[in-house]
């Protein structure tokens, strides 16, 4: 055998002995990109001040580890039943690179969109109705530019933002939240024990 071949063997068999090259889909996941919330942790009790049993306010949010070449951010707030398609509660975006949290009731960040509870522009805070707890989600989005969006803001809903950033996404997070509606209870009821 020529040692050509005999360094070609060598060759293949160390570069088989490394492993799968991980793919961009797995480096995005291990970015470290991370949400988080001071009021409440990742699949924790959405507290009752964030839902719209009470004053309806958002929810304070902060995000660390955002990949080099992000130049904003968006934020959908959503929540999926199981027999029909997701409801979205807050759409936001064209959030600058150079923000990295959310103060309660955020106001003059970014730009909003509707929301699919009453259409109107900006946040609608969960009502959970019917039975059982549901879980909401908070997902930001690292991207590589700002979305580019050809309709009125009012028009801006989750899915139109979705298809705006589809190509621009380094990288995405999530926090989840979980509210159940005292029983019995119809909305403006006084806080649950």
């Amino acid at each position: 055998m020529k040692s050509s071949h005999i360094a070609l063997i060598l060759l293949l068999a160390v570069l088989l002995s490394c492993g799968p090259v991980p793919d961009q889909t797995a480096a995005q996941q291990g970015s470290g990109f991370a949400l988080h919330s001071p009021e409440v942790a990742d699949g924790g009790a959405l507290p009752w001040d964030y839902t719209g049993d009470d004053s309806s306010a958002t929810l304070p949010l902060d995000w660390n580890g955002a990949p080099p070449g992000t130049t904003s951010y968006a934020i959908i707030m959503h929540h999926i039943p199981p027999d029909g398609p997701a409801k979205w509660y807050w759409v936001l975006y064209d959030i600058p690179a150079s923000v990295q949290s959310l103060p309660r009731n955020v106001r003059d960040v970014g730009k909003a969109g509707n929301n699919s509870v009453n259409r109107d522009l900006g946040h609608a805070p969960p009502h959970s109705k019917g039975p059982g707890p549901k879980t909401y989600i908070y997902t930001i989005y690292a991207l590589s530019v700002a979305p580019q969006i050809d309709v009125p803001q009012a028009q801006v809903s989750r899915d139109v933002l979705l298809a705006a950033m589809q190509k621009h996404i380094l990288a995405s997070a999530e926090l989840k939240v979980v509210y159940s509606r005292p029983e019995g209870s119809t909305g403006g009821n006084p806080r649950p024990p």
